[in-house]
């Protein structure tokens, strides 16, 4: 085994224990931690794929904003007044779809032909990024950047409650 495969191992490790963080957190708050751990992870394969335009953007848009955003939601409604989610009668019926997707998924991995020719890199210039991110990509990104501050702008009025409270 090489270095590189040995900190690609170690750096998806961490990826899958920062996504399990985040699915079986109790609080909130430490699962968007665990949620930014694992987006940090996941940039640093970015970093091992020689891809560091795409490591930047998941650190700064992924890490940074959304995280961001998902804590101001959370401050800014009032999470602590809904009651509290409790385990159901639902939770057999989860474990095994969970199950069968996590089946679905192995049988993809294993059953694809995957090329064996790894040699042979195409490098895009960030001018041909840049150009595909202003003409392209400009309208998807002005419609997300939308959808973000309608989404902060609804939390808001939510934490701000009715003129009698």
């Amino acid at each position: 085994m090489t270095y590189e495969e040995g900190i690609f191992y170690l750096v998806a490790a961490i990826t899958v224990i920062g996504a399990l963080g985040v699915v079986l957190a109790r609080n909130i708050v430490h699962s968007a931690l665990f949620l930014i751990l694992s987006l940090l992870a996941v940039a640093g394969i970015f970093i091992l794929l020689a891809a560091e335009f795409l490591a930047i953007v998941q650190v700064l848009i992924y890490g940074g904003a959304v995280t961001i955003l998902i804590l101001f939601a959370m401050m800014l409604t009032r999470v602590r007044e809904t009651p509290a989610a409790v385990d159901g009668p639902q939770r057999p019926v989860a474990a095994l779809a969970a199950a069968a997707f996590m089946a679905t998924s192995i049988l993809a991995v294993v059953s694809t032909e995957w090329p064996g020719n790894t040699e042979k890199i195409n490098v895009i210039s960030l001018d041909q990024i840049g150009r595909a991110l202003f003409t392209t990509w400009a309208v998807p990104f002005e419609i997300a950047s939308l959808v973000l501050i309608v989404a902060l702008v609804g939390a808001i009025v939510l934490a701000r409650g009715e003129e009698g409270e």
